[in-house]
């Protein structure tokens, strides 16, 4: 498979807007700020399930920080929380949320240099994988495994496809794996996987993204009109959530591209 080039993802991050949507790569669809709202809120429903087992005076090492969301999540349920971010914006933004939560320490480092000088109760890396080569994947997962306390875990939330794995490149760069891959990764860098959880809220959304991309391959509207569309598309989608994400399993379909999985490991 051909590297990732880190150079043009530093960029694409430096360049991002630190909104609560630009984590979820929502930006640029007409959803309204609810949307990221309703999805952190469902996926922390997930989250609080993985941790049950693991010690809230611990402390935790949120890797790749973004604007906070999950640093926030954290502070309130952990002792001490560190939080590791390579882009300038985003490092601002998390900067201002140690007002609020005195327990968080904040670092402008890249992850795969950053050493924590504590052990850690829990790793968590909200969408950082998908961003690192195999390689880099595999060494940090070996030098956290030797950072996890005893009892300690990992989860991380990535986004994925159904088969192998795919890379995207040009401006916006990341990489793509499947479950099995992921899993094939953790157990070789000597990780048990205690769970695996597909993020729902996820998938509901990313369903109205590819909507929206194939109605402006297939009917290109005005760049006007997606202030209109996109929040048409989100409360469409949001009022028909028990029974859509169910439908391209009844119709046989792949539908969408994209997925995401919660994986909650553990040291063996």
């Amino acid at each position: 498979m051909v590297a990732l080039n880190y150079k043009k993802i530093q960029e694409f991050w430096d360049r991002a807007k630190p909104s609560s949507l630009s984590p979820y790569m929502m930006e640029g669809y007409g959803f309204p700020e609810s949307a990221s709202k309703y999805r952190f809120k469902a996926e922390a429903k997930i989250l609080k399930r993985l941790l049950e087992p693991v010690d809230r005076n611990g402390t935790v090492l949120d890797l790749g920080g973004g604007v906070g969301l999950w640093t926030s999540f954290f502070a309130e349920r952990f002792r001490h929380v560190i939080t590791v971010e390579a882009s300038q914006r985003f490092y601002k933004a998390l900067a201002a949320r140690r007002s609020l939560h005195p327990n968080i320490q904040i670092f402008q480092q890249d992850v795969r240099s950053f050493v924590p000088q504590t052990p850690i109760s829990l790793a968590f890396s909200g969408g950082l994988l998908m961003y690192l080569n195999d390689e880099d994947i595999r060494n940090l997962l070996k030098r956290l495994r030797g950072d996890l306390k005893p009892g300690g875990i990992m989860v991380c939330r990535e986004t994925t496809i159904r088969n192998g794995a795919a890379i995207r490149q040009g401006n916006y760069q990341a990489v793509y794996r499947s479950v099995s891959v992921y899993k094939k990764i953790f157990e070789e860098t000597g990780f048990q996987v205690l769970k695996i959880e597909k993020n729902s809220p996820y998938v509901l959304l990313e369903m109205g993204i590819q909507f929206l991309e194939k109605l402006k391959e297939t009917i290109p509207y005005p760049k006007r009109w997606i202030s209109i569309l996109g929040p048409c598309v989100y409360f469409g989608l949001r009022l028909s959530n028990r029974w859509i994400v169910k439908m391209p399993r009844w119709l046989g379909i792949e539908y969408p591209e994209l997925q995401n999985h919660f994986f909650a490991i553990r040291p063996s």
